[in-house]
């Protein structure tokens, strides 16, 4: 009976305390040419399911995250590519905020959430696989949404492709 106690609460706690998300090791594994960056090769192609920015504003831009925790994960980008928030000018910041609330109202309505995962890695120890180019994650929640298959398979279940996640945040946001 211990040991079923000690798995039920070591189980629990598991799932109520992290976000489990093992499929990002192929990502954080994958080779990288030196010097480039993510976020500003997607900024020099036009908008599109291929890039996969919803939103630009005058400082910043909205972009779907290609390795989504839960479908409608986002992220807030500055096109200043810095490494943390104090080396961006304030507009830029407040824009940032801006951004990442009007991401949270067009999520409301495309997907009906239960609460959201706002928040930065900001250096490459504090777990930001974009170290070098700061940014603000938008996550959708829904209770259960980590269920067995992402904690025991590291295998994630996302009910649409990026594409139609893509068009629908889109359309929701213009």
């Amino acid at each position: 009976m211990a040991s079923q106690f000690t798995f039920q609460s070591h189980y629990r706690a598991a799932n109520l305390n992290h976000i489990w998300t093992p499929w990002r090791m192929t990502y954080i594994q994958s080779s990288k040419i030196e010097g480039e960056c993510a976020f500003c090769i997607e900024l020099a192609r036009p908008d599109g399911p291929e890039n996969l920015i919803v939103f630009r504003g005058p400082r910043a831009f909205v972009i779907l995250n290609r390795y989504p925790y839960t479908s409608g994960h986002l992220m807030v980008v500055p096109y200043d590519h810095q490494p943390s928030l104090e080396a961006l000018d304030p507009t830029t910041r407040t824009e940032m905020m801006e951004l990442t609330v009007r991401a949270t109202q067009v999520l409301a309505v495309v997907y009906h959430p239960q609460g959201f995962n706002l928040g930065m890695n900001i250096g490459e120890a504090a777990g930001a696989g974009i170290a070098e180019h700061v940014h603000m994650h938008v996550v959708p929640r829904w209770g259960g949404d980590t269920n067995f298959m992402t904690s025991l398979a590291g295998t994630r279940i996302l009910p649409e492709t990026l594409e139609d996640t893509y068009r629908r945040l889109k359309e929701a946001w213009e």
